[in-house]
């Protein structure tokens, strides 16, 4: 794409998952887009994350503070924008982007609470009244657009009927992870719950290609050394009436994520692993008549959800009109949903196992 049609972008927030992956994903794909500016808080923040940038893109520009800030919504030539800061600034800060008019990609999770969530879509709506367009607001939610996870929805017909689904994740937030110290996520609903239990969600949510209606979850604080609760232990039930369990560990000697269903006429399973040392999903089909098939799948999805927006936020600076076309993936009440699942599994843990009916959006 020539310079002059692809969009320009800024990213708001130089934390850790700019530098290492939000910098390094986006260098993959530059002709697709202009980065012309990178925004923090601090000048220090914003030029450590500057510096990253401009082995790749040495033209961007460094934006820091309240007048940083305005500089970015007063630039007309940027019409995309990138949010990634601490949770409970991301949705301020998102519709503060877009009643300027800007196309807005605000990082997972959509919102804290439900809550949230609904007064963020009704102020977005309501955007329409004052804008000669309606921006994109979308949400960076990668596992719906991780390989592995779209091919093996594709295999779900094979198994037949759905019988059960097991979600099993074991995680690694100890100290020798970058996030382990990161301060808003101790402070977020729901801890490292909340923060990490939406891509799994989002994950099962896509294979079931049904919405969860309820669910009853026990939920522990084990390790001290994590914001409670640390662990969830959930059994939920689709619109369609297949249940399920759904078990999250925040911290785990030895991590694993699988997502496994079971169907009349095989079993289809999704698997983190290393094969060949790339990093990504075994996906593995079991059918009842013996037959079987496995594939690997390499990580891709934060790199395919960028493309996504960008192809978007393109589309919509051409057609200049009220509409604007998302990628259903992408959209803020799609995330939305997986917050509401977490909140409802969060809920019936302080319930001590109570049923929770899921919020629908």
């Amino acid at each position: 794409m020539a310079e002059s049609q692809a969009p320009h972008i800024a990213i708001i927030g130089a934390g850790i998952f700019v530098k290492t992956e939000y910098i390094p994903r986006l260098a993959e794909i530059p002709n697709l887009f202009v980065l012309s500016a990178i925004w923090s808080r601090s000048e220090e923040s914003a030029r450590s994350a500057v510096e990253v940038a401009q082995k790749h893109f040495p033209n961007v520009e460094c934006k820091w503070g309240d007048a940083g800030l305005e500089e970015i919504i007063k630039d007309s030539s940027i019409t995309g924008v990138a949010v990634v800061l601490a949770g409970q600034a991301m949705v301020d800060m998102s519709l503060r982007l877009l009643k300027a008019g800007k196309h807005v990609l605000q990082e997972k999770p959509a919102a804290e609470t439900v809550d949230e969530a609904e007064k963020a879509l009704a102020h977005y709506s309501s955007l329409r009244a004052t804008l000669t367009h309606q921006p994109i607001w979308a949400v960076a939610e990668n596992y719906r657009f991780e390989p592995a996870i779209i091919e093996s929805k594709k295999l779900i017909s094979e198994i037949g009927e759905m019988i059960n689904i097991q979600v099993i994740i074991e995680g690694s937030m100890n100290s020798s992870n970058p996030y382990f110290a990161s301060s808003w996520r101790r402070q977020f609903v729901g801890g490292f719950i909340l923060d990490m239990g939406v891509h799994f969600v989002a994950g099962l949510r896509m294979l079931a290609g049904c919405e969860i209606a309820s669910l009853s979850s026990m939920n522990s604080h084990v390790d001290k050394t994590l914001p409670p609760p640390d662990n969830i232990s959930s059994i939920f039930q689709l619109e369609n009436g297949c249940s399920g369990v759904f078990v999250l560990v925040v911290n785990s000697k030895s991590p694993k994520i699988i997502w496994r269903v079971v169907g009349l006429n095989g079993v289809l399973q999704v698997e983190r692993g290393i094969k060949d040392g790339q990093h990504g999903y075994s996906v593995s089909l079991n059918m009842a008549d013996g037959q079987s098939k496995s594939f690997f799948y390499q990580f891709s999805g934060i790199t395919d959800e960028l493309k996504t927006f960008l192809s978007d936020v393109s589309t919509a600076n051409l057609k200049k009109d009220q509409s604007s076309h998302i990628d259903p993936r992408l959209s803020f009440a799609e995330s939305a949903r997986d917050v509401a699942v977490l909140e409802a599994m969060l809920e019936s843990g302080k319930r001590q196992g109570a049923l929770v009916q899921v919020k629908k959006f």
